[in-house]
């Protein structure tokens, strides 16, 4: 098992991770959380080469994919830097990549009744109105999971808050920043149930966030 302790908090630097071979040929993946070595519970960020294609499957509880760089492709349609994409367990697919691509990947996370399929293009979406001079994209929502977009304008300072079912954190751009550390582009955060910190950028940022999902522990 991988940083599967819910109940600590987890940050890691995958900009300076080594990439690790995976079992199929051109396929590599920098491991942030992971139940068993290739089932179950999976959070990592993969790489294709150009060309690579992978073998058909489907996923128990679903997958949860943002492109990060490149183009992400199954037959069923091409996905550019920028899409988010979630596939429930009856979903199959064939994933290939003909210029090569890097996602961020959750595997077997979704809740039991989550059955939607979702392409969101982040690039064509608009973003709204949040708290203080925040912009929020939503992009899904079940039961108390929200995730989101979130851009942070420059010298942005957000309220000490709390989160309860946990808070999980990809930095897509810029340098997010709280009492605990600074967090530059590419850099997964995890905190756990009724963490609490207090956030704050320099530069204008835009985070992946999730919250609302992981183990309600000590509550």
């Amino acid at each position: 098992m991988l940083n599967m302790q819910f109940e600590q908090k987890v940050v890691i630097d995958t900009a300076r991770m080594d990439w690790e071979s995976s079992p199929s040929d051109g396929v590599w993946r920098k491991p942030l959380a992971r139940e068993e070595a290739e089932r179950g519970h999976a959070t990592s960020v993969v790489k294709f080469d150009a060309g690579v294609s992978f073998t058909p499957h489907n996923h128990p509880l679903g997958e949860e994919i943002l492109v990060l760089e490149g183009t992400f492709s199954d037959e069923h349609g091409d996905y550019p830097a920028g899409t988010y994409i979630r596939n429930p367990e009856d979903y199959r697919h064939q994933p290939f990549s003909n210029e090569g691509c890097i996602i961020f990947v959750k595997l077997h996370q979704f809740q039991d009744q989550d059955r939607q399929t979702l392409r969101v293009n982040i690039n064509k979406t608009e973003w709204l109105p949040g708290q203080g001079n925040l912009q929020v994209m939503p992009l899904h929502s079940f039961g108390a999971e929200h995730t989101a977009l979130v851009k942070w304008p420059a010298n942005e300072v957000f309220q000490p808050h709390q989160h309860f079912g946990g808070e999980e954190i990809f930095v897509l751009s810029g340098s997010f920043i709280d009492e605990y550390g600074s967090y530059p582009k590419y850099h997964w955060i995890r905190s756990p149930h009724l963490s609490r910190h207090h956030p704050r950028v320099d530069d204008e940022t835009v985070i992946w966030v999730k919250t609302g999902h992981l183990p309600v522990i000590n509550e």
